[in-house]
């Protein structure tokens, strides 16, 4: 665009330079001048290349041929320090290579002196005495030929003193030491460079490359003529040290993570030290290997305490601060749109982790919270001042209470459903509840979670319940119960929170663990419960919480969902807690009522308005869906003979559909109590057949073991179930 002058001539016109005005144009008002013009398009211009330049360092950039330190400038600096260490410990490193030139020569004379290739060629050859006085002669001629040299030798050196003076000694010794140094660089495999009396191994982290490529070797995750390629130079990255490999071809990043104490061993460090992940996105591949190795422990340190502390409130639909990871890096948990499981033995803390994932909902106003403690501690009463719905019992009431509260949520979850698909799409555009949704009062659907300790108390109810004439247990009633809300609440903004101190597969129904999406599993006894908390055959994968150790209280493996940020790259982290006492969780529970106080969101049993809710089972039951509620309970109608009644105890909600797909024979014997004959022999008459199967082992290995297929057991039970309708049929038939 282009702007034109001030259009006409005007004699009387103001000097903007001079702040005196002409005679003549003071006796008048002076008219402000006036700007007149248009825009006019800029011609086209001609099109000009791109710079050479340009092109050359777009190359340069891309290029794999050129080293990461010389287009990082983070590498560069590294490249540097590396450079002026080098530089500093060049005369250290010289003088040690002289050294073992000179161990390696002093070996090499002796056997050269002492004949001992002859020696040991005649003793294979069964014939030293044969060869005794050739030997000898052999021997003292060596020996007088040494002697010959080194009085030459010297000879030449007194010479070139008394010819050239000092200076000749000075360059003849500068000479055999280069060569002493070429002799004695470290070499794999060449005598003389390693000690012979072998000390404790340690981790001397140079992080010269030669090091990191021996410790892949030992660990047998390359071989012995591969070598690693660095792509990331060697880093001080908090309080360790950093780099980035590839492997070779062929390799694979998730068989050294599996492997991953093999290389820790190697590397002569505790495996909580080593921290091994696979490079995803852009800048990775499958053989990208990214590693950390830490100075020391990095779980010895006192536990740092939650930053929710000194926050005024938080909003739900950012991810909740949980905890920190080995290299202190800050690890954030999403809860919307999903779901979580904390599953630990004992004193591991657990419930921590589970009030740590509730602090940051009971901070924003507009959340709604279900608190139920089958502990019936004190560990959760300060929610009672915050919670919708608050109980802490573990008698069969409270049980039957937390299926009032399901049943309620479930219309809940339908009802907004219903309500999303009449709403407008630039209010809701896909089924989801949004955070202005979740804040909108009069739409009322905000996000409600619903935190449930010590979960498999209710799980484990035995009491009876009858369901649209279907009777049932109480804890099957709650994990289908359970399982719908899994499957269809967190879409509608219901957050479900599971902590449970037994993780076996008889009391976490398999169909309830497949749709929580995070996972937290604290110190577990065994591999097999870890992975009935993580996931099946998560230990082949180098996550296994059986093997963290008892004193890293807080310490866990959080594998995030998959759908969320934290879970975009990383399977699984291993994660330690922040802290969080009871005097601070008291503190955020209070500053959580205040903030429903002020903004009128203080509801139900906070409120004084604790109503227990009439469940609709019918409708629950429509929801779930006949098939789903009351599978297992049909099992029951039936009088189940023996051994089929005993494995159908025993495996519960394993023999779901979506439950367990072989169970050993040695498991069942063990938890029936029979022997493996008579156990095939009466399952066979039942007409289930026994066969083999691929089971993954703790090594990472799979073997083959004789079992049960559960549709194998599932087939025997329809046919008893016939075999009964059908007597039961024919009996009524007879009857006059």
């Amino acid at each position: 665009m282009s702007v034109h002058e001030p259009t006409g001539n005007t004699p009387d016109s103001v000097n903007t330079k001079d702040a005196t005005l002409p005679v003549h144009a003071q006796s008048r008002e002076v008219e402000p001048a006036v700007l007149d013009g248009e825009l006019v398009a800029e011609p086209p211009g001609p099109v000009y290349e791109r710079p050479k330049i340009n092109r050359l360092v777009s190359r340069w950039l891309r290029s794999p041929r050129v080293p990461r330190y010389l287009k990082d400038r983070r590498q560069a600096a590294q490249a540097g320090k590396d450079l002026l260490a080098a530089i500093l410990r060049s005369p250290l490193r010289y003088m040690g290579a002289v050294v073992r030139g000179i161990v390696a020569a002093a070996r090499w004379w002796r056997q050269w002196v002492t004949v001992r290739d002859y020696r040991e060629a005649a003793e294979q050859a069964e014939k030293l005495a044969d060869k005794f006085a050739e030997i000898r002669a052999l021997t003292l001629f060596r020996w007088k030929v040494t002697g010959a040299v080194a009085v030459a030798v010297a000879a030449a050196l007194l010479v070139a003193d008394l010819v050239h003076g000092p200076r000749a000694l000075w360059i003849a010794g500068g000479g055999v030491s280069v060569a002493l140094a070429i002799l004695g660089r470290r070499r794999e495999g060449s005598p003389g460079r390693k000690a012979v009396l072998a000390g404790p191994r340690t981790l001397t982290w140079t992080m010269d490359p030669q090091i990191l490529v021996d410790a892949f070797r030992d660990a047998k995750l390359i071989g012995k003529d591969e070598t690693l390629r660095l792509v990331e130079r060697a880093a001080r990255v908090g309080d360790g040290w950093a780099i980035t490999v590839d492997l070779p071809a062929t390799r694979k990043a998730a068989d050294v993570i599996k492997n991953r104490d093999a290389l820790a061993s190697a590397l002569a460090v505790d495996e909580v030290q080593l921290i091994v992940e696979r490079v995803r996105g852009n800048g990775g591949h499958a053989g990208r290997v990214a590693m950390w190795v830490a100075d020391q422990d990095p779980y010895a340190s006192p536990p740092v305490r939650t930053p929710l502390l000194p926050m005024e409130r938080w909003d739900a639909w950012r991810p909740v601060p949980f905890g920190r990871d080995a290299r202190n890096r800050r690890v954030d948990l999403p809860l919307v749109w999903t779901s979580l499981l904390v599953g630990a033995i004992p004193r591991q803390g657990k419930t921590f982790a589970a009030r740590l994932a509730a602090a940051g909902l009971i901070l924003d106003p507009h959340t709604r919270l279900y608190v139920a403690d089958f502990k019936a501690g004190k560990d959760w009463d300060a929610a009672a001042a915050v919670a919708h719905r608050f109980m802490s019992g573990d008698e069969s009431e409270h049980a039957r209470m937390l299926i009032g509260w399901l049943v309620e949520l479930i219309s809940e979850v339908q009802d907004r459903y219903r309500r999303m698909r009449a709403l407008d799409d630039s209010i809701c555009p896909e089924s989801k509840v949004t955070p202005a949704m979740s804040r909108d009062p009069s739409l009322n659907m905000p996000i409600t979670a619903i935190f449930i300790d010590e979960v498999q108390v209710p799980l484990e109810d035995r009491s009876p319940v009858t369901v649209e004439g279907k009777k049932l247990t109480a804890g099957e009633y709650v994990g289908e119960l359970l399982t719908w809300l899994a499957k269809k609440g967190p879409a509608a903004g219901i957050v479900l929170v599971l902590a449970t101190q037994r993780p076996d597969s008889k009391t976490i129904p398999s169909g309830l663990r497949a749709v929580l999406g995070s996972r937290f599993a604290l110190r577990v006894m065994d591999w097999r419960d870890s992975n009935i908390i993580l996931g099946e055959q998560m230990n082949t994968r180098g996550y296994d919480s059986s093997r963290l150790l008892a004193s890293h209280k807080g310490v866990g493996i959080l594998r995030p969902d998959g759908d969320s940020e934290a879970g975009a790259d990383v399977l699984a982290v291993m994660v330690r807690t922040y802290y969080m006492p009871n005097e601070d969780w008291q503190t955020i529970c209070q500053r959580g009522r205040a903030l429903r106080e002020a903004e009128g969101t203080l509801t139900g049993h906070a409120a004084g308005q604790d109503t227990t809710p009439v469940p609709d089972h019918a409708a629950a039951a429509k929801a779930i869906g006949a098939g789903n509620a009351s599978s297992r309970a049909d099992w029951r109608v039936h009088e189940l003979p023996e051994p089929l009644a005993s494995v159908v105890d025993y495996l519960g909600a394993d023999l779901e559909p979506d439950g367990r797909e072989f169970v050993p024979t040695a498991e069942l014997t063990e938890a029936l109590d029979l022997e493996a004959t008579t156990l095939a022999q009466q399952m066979s008459e039942l007409g289930c057949q026994p066969t083999r199967y691929r089971i993954p082992t703790e090594d990472g290995e799979t073997r083959r073991v004789r079992g049960y297929l559960t549709a194998e057991i599932r087939a025997a039970i329809e046919r008893v179930a016939a075999d009964e309708i059908s007597s039961s049929d024919d009996a009524r038939g007879d009857r006059p």
